[in-house]
């Protein structure tokens, strides 16, 4: 069992390192780097908060997907920190990064994947068809630059989008008992 996970383990390293892009390799990486970037959560509920409350006002559907997408992305987060925590994987060794590197160490699973692959299914349940597709194209072209920067292991990346899928899935399940309940409480929030 032990020289089958080592197998494994060795794969994923060796893998992710050929995926791997130097700093600094010309266009190549500063479009990854964009993107490893664009997944971000803290651009996401900056970006979602103007379109929630102007949505109040001019966007019925807009004030509820991003209000949805943001409860969505805070609740992901919680389920990705406390995995992250109790299995402590170390991220690939490296130099770019450093803001993901000091605030948060462990790797395993990638926050981002699982970010965006959730965004990317609950907004098929509460966005414009538009959005919901271009999302489609980008949740993967953030999950493969996460690891083409070396701040993810493969594994990491694969384990964050069965998060987004299985969170996702269950967020669009109960968006039904959701909204109204929430409501209820906190008027205007969807």
């Amino acid at each position: 069992m032990k020289s089958c996970l080592k197998k494994i383990l060795d794969w994923d390293v060796d893998n992710s390192a050929a995926l791997r892009l130097e700093p600094g390799q010309g266009r190549w990486w500063n479009v990854a780097v964009f993107l490893a970037h664009s997944g971000d959560s803290w651009w996401w509920l900056a970006a979602l908060f103007p379109i929630w409350l102007a949505g109040i006002w001019l966007s019925p559907t807009w004030h509820r997907a991003s209000g949805v997408l943001a409860f969505s992305l805070l609740l992901e987060a919680v389920i990705v920190l406390a995995i992250k925590f109790i299995i402590r994987r170390k991220r690939p060794d490296g130099d770019w990064g450093e803001i993901y590197r000091s605030t948060d160490p462990h790797s395993f699973p990638s926050g981002h994947a699982a970010r965006m692959v959730l965004i990317a299914v609950v907004s098929w349940a509460v966005a414009p068809l538009w959005f919901s597709l271009l999302l489609l194209l980008w949740a993967p072209l953030v999950c493969v630059a996460r690891v083409m920067t070396g701040v993810h292991y493969l594994s990491d990346v694969i384990a964050g989008v069965v998060i987004g899928l299985i969170s996702g899935g269950v967020m669009v399940v109960w968006l039904p008992t959701l909204i109204p309940l929430v409501n209820s409480y906190i008027p205007f929030a969807f």
